[in-house]
């Protein structure tokens, strides 16, 4: 039996507004230094004839998508645009996720992938465009994590991009990473709290391993490294940011950076194998039966390839946790059934991926998912990112339609839970929880508790739903289902059936609820949306405590 304690997040974060200002303030300053005449020429010097060292790209390329990228369609950030001219920097009307992601060229490993003169060709093309639009400072495509990730992808690729090319276009390339490198030095500690901090770090290590006379740098990135590690990665191996997908892109960076050094012939750091070790037992927590990723604050399912990869180029063979206090998760398991629970605090940092869905759940079975949260739609159009982050996108339950916990557009959450507490049995009949959070005390002055419980085999999950305080109307208890689940109500409403494309049947039951079906949307791969359904419980909210029980239970003599 583990105890009753609040999970709150690690004090190694500010939360004043005064530094928040400050950061703006600072950040604008910045800006205006880095754009400057001045600055831009502290940047040269001299220039390298060639890499010292050459790391390579553990992460494979898709030739499909680098042909597609031959055709001049370019598609970054979950948005298609065409352009005939070739890759646009700046086009109108796309989103920052877009434009984060082309100024990136993390795409160049797709060129790669197609492996012919053609490829080369346009590799060469769209390094030569950027550096003839981008060569100076601008505000996102110097951005510390997005340079961070375009010095790797350059480096990692340099051999296909530069081998064999003209003089004059090589030295231009050489000549504007060294500056890059230069200008991540100075800036790579000021860039976009959490995973985009590491991304920035690892750009800086990685471009002082590979550029002349940077030892001086690459001391300064690994110093920033393990402080970034001390501050991000928790005990438990979470990260802080409490997103699986931001989880897996910080395991990657870390297992790159790891990989580097070693081909570099360079020590590495306790700190960083430490994190390896104990993140990678958190990505697999994450993964449902068919290999991809809950869907908790802005995460989608991933490839499972892709994590299969990182897993092993990880080498860390650690067994997933049954909970996760530190990160703020649990997961229940039982012959096939999975279970997977927020029941953590928000982060500590301003992060874009918070989502307000305290005590969501997921369930699984075997490799079909049957119950989930709405997922993460992949850029970044403000209406999308609004739905997504709300409460009623999770599998949790709301009162009167209002977000348990006021996330702002900038990822900085206003009003949140104080509050937040689990409790957790084991046993051989069954294995439960229960959990608490005070999201609600503004709005309503109350707390929504929710108790979920196991049976040993994984044929019936139970689960109770109480809000006890004083005000509010109505409340809503929502299931979504994947898309590929059909549901149907039975009993004249009193419960729904569900079954899955293999034929698992569960039933729905509850009492203290009306139970009505209702349509919703499946966020859950990187790109695509689509029409789901959900079971929405719903019922006044009367008195100093309203409860609603529910089961769902696997029918027998299923097809």
């Amino acid at each position: 039996m583990a105890g009753s304690r609040p999970l709150r997040p690690a004090s190694r974060f500010g939360r004043v507004p005064g530094r928040r200002m400050l950061g703006r303030v600072g950040q604008a300053l910045r800006g205006a230094v880095y754009g400057s005449a001045p600055y831009r020429a502290s940047l040269r010097g001299r220039r390298p004839d060639a890499l010292v060292f050459g790391p390579t790209d553990p992460w494979p390329g898709e030739a499909a998508r680098g042909a597609a990228l031959m055709r001049n369609e370019y598609a970054f950030g979950g948005e298609r645009i065409a352009a005939a001219d070739g890759l646009p920097w700046s086009p109108a009307g796309v989103t920052s996720a877009w434009l984060e992601e082309a100024h990136g060229f993390t795409w160049l490993r797709d060129l790669e992938a197609v492996g012919t003169a053609e490829a080369r060709a346009a590799a060469r093309g769209a390094v030569a465009g950027w550096l003839s639009s981008c060569g100076a400072w601008e505000a996102l495509a110097w951005r510390p994590d997005v340079l961070g990730r375009r010095v790797v992808a350059w480096l990692t690729h340099a051999a296909f991009v530069l081998d064999d090319a003209e003089a004059e276009f090589k030295a231009r390339a050489l000549s504007s990473l060294a500056e890059q490198v230069r200008h991540l030095g100075r800036a790579a500690a000021s860039g976009p709290d959490g995973e985009g901090r590491i991304t920035a770090v690892m750009g800086l290590l990685i471009g002082a391993l590979s550029m002349p006379r940077g030892e001086g740098r690459l001391d300064r990135g690994l110093g920033l490294l393990e402080r970034e590690i001390e501050r991000q990665v928790l005990a438990d191996g979470g990260h802080v940011e409490r997103s699986p997908s931001a989880h897996l892109r910080v395991f990657r960076d870390f297992v790159e950076v790891r990989a580097a050094l070693v081909d570099a012939k360079r020590p590495v750091p306790e700190a960083l194998q430490g994190a390896i070790d104990r993140m990678a037992p958190m990505l697999r927590f994450f993964r449902h039966g068919d290999g991809g990723l809950a869907l908790f604050n802005d995460s989608n399912e991933e490839s499972p390839a892709d994590i299969d990869l990182a897993l092993d180029l990880g080498d860390a063979t650690g067994k997933p946790p049954a909970r996760a206090p530190h990160s703020g998760f649990e997961r229940l398991t039982a012959g096939d059934t999975r279970v997977i629970v927020d029941v953590g605090a928000p982060p500590p940092l301003a992060s874009r991926h918070t989502h307000a869905g305290p005590l969501s759940f997921e369930f699984s079975v075997g490799p079909e998912r049957l119950i989930v949260n709405c997922g993460a739609h992949a850029g970044d159009r403000p209406a999308w990112r609004e739905a997504q982050r709300a409460t009623a996108a999770h599998s949790t339950v709301t009162i009167d339609d209002t977000n348990s916990l006021g996330v702002k557009p900038n990822g900085v959450v206003g009003r949140r839970s104080r509050n937040v507490t689990c409790v957790r049995r084991d046993d051989a009949a069954n294995v439960s929880i229960e959990a608490s959070h005070d999201g609600y005390r503004a709005p309503f002055r109350r707390t929504h508790r929710r108790r979920l419980n196991l049976e040993a085999d994984g044929n019936e999950l139970r689960g109770e739903d109480t809000l006890i305080g004083r005000r509010g109307k109505t409340f809503a208890a929502r299931f979504h289902l994947h898309p590929s689940v059909t549901a149907v109500l039975v009993g004249e409403g009193a419960g729904a059936l569900l079954r899955t494309p293999g034929g698992d049947g569960w039933r729905l039951r509850c009492k203290g609820g009306a139970m009505q079906l209702a349509e919703s949307v499946y966020l859950g791969r990187r790109g695509e949306a689509k029409r789901c359904e959900q079971v929405v419980l719903t019922g006044p909210v009367k008195g100093a405590e309203v409860r609603l029980m529910w089961m769902l239970t696997r029918v027998e003599g299923r097809d």
